[in-house]
């Protein structure tokens, strides 16, 4: 087996030249790549469905490992660590042949809901601390089928779409949403603080590849900051009737103790649990605190220094998770088995 890795960036200018291709290992199927093509735009316009979710070289979903052949990237994309790269992984929405290319790659997963429109109706609007509200819905006609992890988009009328993680289990009878106030945000601010008991908002989903793995019987290490929270809320909820659930530590980070909004409640679904720990870490903590201080993925770290046999659920700023992936990644932790969710803030939501 040969793996090329390229460090180089591909360079602006550069003449186009024939056609390259592309190998899937597992299948042997073969499609075509043009120059400056990213190997996943290549690959879908052949109709093949190799994994992808943000397309902007950030989530780590759409990682292949390069078995021969080289890559180059028009800039470092932010989702793929030095170490991942040292094993011959590559980011396919962003990466570039510069050669032929046999790859090993995961397909886009058949057991995801089709999305559809869903009109649900406001049940409650809750500030739940600082600039976070707790919004539950009603989905007119019964709960849309999901998975713990997902999310949905909220459709305002003028159109656009603000996308937020469904904290619900699939099996609870709401969709409820974690939402940050933006200051000066169209919907955070505007439409949000608004909204009353009884009105209609339409919603479209699910959508996402973040999702809880049932048939992954590693320990679960589940690690959010901020309402990063939402969706390890909802596989929370879905764990806690599973007889097979194995050891699951969720790590909470926030700034100071009265953000906690889900302490309690967090408590409460993980007691339904044989084994859970729960580990709230705060970054600007008073002097009464007693808990865990710093980052959150410090803590983890300090708790579990080897991350070999664990599946790592990740959700919230892209900070957090750009420091913890690779500093996880150091501790032994499976590239296969850390799943992510980053949340990106633009500043008129």
């Amino acid at each position: 087996m040969t793996i090329i890795r390229a460090v180089h960036k591909v360079e602006e200018g550069t003449s186009e030249t024939a056609a390259l291709h592309v190998t899937l290992a597992e299948t042997g199927k073969t499609f075509p790549v043009q120059p400056h093509e990213s190997v996943l735009a290549a690959a879908l316009n052949a109709g093949i469905e190799l994994a992808h979710e943000c397309k902007t070289g950030f989530c780590g979903s759409c990682r292949v490992r390069v078995l021969e052949g080289g890559v180059a990237y028009a800039d470092d994309p932010i989702g793929l660590s030095d170490q991942e790269r040292g094993c011959g992984f590559a980011l396919a929405c962003q990466a570039r042949a510069q050669t032929n290319l046999v790859i090993e790659a995961p397909w886009m997963p058949t057991d995801r809901p089709e999305p559809s429109q869903i009109t649900a109706q406001v049940l409650a609007v809750e500030q739940v601390c600082g600039d976070i509200t707790r919004l539950r819905l009603s989905p007119v006609g019964g709960m849309p089928a999901f998975l713990p992890g997902q999310y949905v988009d909220v459709v305002t009328q003028s159109g656009a779409t603000r996308s937020f993680s469904i904290a619900s289990a699939p099996d609870e009878t709401m969709i409820e949403l974690h939402i940050r106030t933006i200051p000066g945000g169209m919907f955070t601010a505007g439409i949000v603080p608004a909204l009353k008991c009884g009105e209609v908002v339409a919603l479209h989903g699910p959508h996402g590849l973040f999702r809880l793995r049932l048939d992954d019987f590693r320990p679960l290490v589940l690690v959010a900051t901020g309402t990063g929270i939402a969706p390890l809320r909802a596989m929370l909820a879905a764990l806690k009737d599973d007889p097979d659930c194995p050891p699951v530590a969720l790590y909470w980070g926030m700034r100071e103790e009265s953000e906690l909004y889900l302490a309690d409640e967090i408590a409460t679904l993980g007691a339904a649990l044989e084994d859970f720990t729960f580990v709230p870490v705060l970054s600007r903590a008073a002097e009464s605190w007693s808990g865990r201080r710093g980052y959150v993925q410090d803590a983890v770290l300090e708790d579990l220094p080897d991350l070999s046999e664990h599946a790592l659920y990740l959700c919230g700023s892209p900070a957090m998770i750009g420091a913890a992936r690779g500093r996880f990644l150091e501790a032994g932790a499976s590239v296969n088995h850390i799943y992510v969710d980053s949340f990106h803030f633009a500043h008129n939501l």
